[in-house]
């Protein structure tokens, strides 16, 4: 039961990353595809009728993380506390912009809260590569079962290590340029015009970054946490995750850049999708990778949560299977009908949307 619930929280967690990564793609690109006011208004149009419900799955993945694992919950929301007020504040902040930006017709006004859209949009991608990173690196947790980081310290990896080093700023600006890819061939498959051009153009070259990125990032894993790639390989089951992701990045070179993007609303929707499994499997490739544990101990191994010594009694998780199945149902009867009705480009969204 323990490992069903890593598996329901880890899909939870990277649905919300396929699915809001697309709007913080879109927000990181924000300034440089659209050069107007009509044009900012159909970039935000593109994402308007989906980006706070996407949100929501961020949500409801900590729930269901505190229903299932209530130990490594607390000892995460309290170790990583300033980084999650970090991103509170980056999304709060993002929100306003989106639902402000067009209250008045003062270009300032306009100017200051697409800025505050894009900045938001592009540290929350860092931040949040971070987060995966130090999930990945481990962090100090002693024997209560708790930790306390500072941002940072000397930037290495080591015993006692802040939130930011050096490998997990590169796990976060990796982060920054695969959700702006993203993002570029969201906006390719539900936009036309100038938007469509240019986020066309931006994604040849987004992507062209993220294939080095990703050969580094690996690296740089192997040598920080060799004992991923040992499960990986010991547990046959999980390398149809690592050809998803591998099937989904050379879907993103086949769709978006060996023959372009500008010719039927079927390759665009196609490379999109290949960019959505390349992070699936990316994700879950590492949660196979770092199962059973959930946080990692650089202090001693022995201090490690894992799944197994963090879960909730038994009758619990049966309890909450249940519940979570009648949820997640309605969760994703939802999803499907809004992705199915706002299917098709979209226009500037001024009078739809008030942006």
């Amino acid at each position: 039961m323990e490992t069903l619930w890593f598996a329901i929280v880890s899909s939870m967690l990277a649905v919300y990353v396929v699915l809001d990564g697309f709007d913080f793609g879109v927000g990181i690109l924000h300034r440089f595809v659209a050069r107007n006011d009509e044009e900012r208004r159909t970039v935000l149009a593109a994402i308007a009728p989906v980006w706070d419900g996407n949100e929501v799955w961020l949500v409801a993945a900590a729930g269901v993380l505190f229903m299932g694992f209530p130990r490594v919950y607390s000892a995460a929301f309290s170790g990583f506390y300033m980084a999650f007020m970090i991103v509170l504040w980056l999304l709060i902040l993002r929100g306003i912009a989106i639902e402000s930006r067009s209250h008045q017709e003062n270009p300032l006004w306009r100017e200051f809260w697409d800025t505050t859209f894009a900045l938001s949009s592009a540290l929350l991608a860092v931040v949040l590569g971070t987060a995966l990173g130090n999930v990945v690196r481990g962090v100090p947790l002693d024997a209560t079962g708790f930790f306390a980081m500072p941002l940072f310290t000397d930037f290495r990896p080591g015993v006692q290590p802040g939130i930011f080093d050096w490998y997990t700023m590169l796990v976060g600006v990796f982060t920054l340029c695969v959700l702006a890819g993203h993002g570029a061939l969201y906006l390719v498959w539900k936009t036309t015009g100038p938007v469509h051009a240019r986020s066309a153009a931006l994604a040849r070259k987004i992507w062209l970054a993220v294939l080095p990125l990703w050969v580094l990032v690996t690296l740089a894993t192997a040598w920080i946490q060799p004992e991923i790639y040992t499960n990986l390989l010991n547990r046959p089951w999980s390398l149809g995750f690592v050809l998803l992701m591998v099937g989904g990045l050379c879907g993103v070179f086949r769709f978006a850049l060996w023959r372009g993007l500008q010719t039927t609303l079927q390759r665009e929707l196609t490379a999109f999708l290949s960019s959505s499994s390349f992070l699936l499997g990316l994700l879950a490739a590492t949660m196979a990778g770092i199962y059973p544990v959930w946080l990692r101990s650089t202090l001693d191994p022995a201090h490690s949560l894992t799944a197994a010594n963090t879960a909730a009694q038994s009758y619990a998780l049966q309890v909450g299977l249940v519940w979570w199945s009648i949820g997640i149902a309605l969760a994703g009867g939802y999803f499907g009908y809004l992705f199915r009705s706002v299917r098709g480009k979209v226009g500037s969204g001024a009078e739809e949307h008030g942006y």
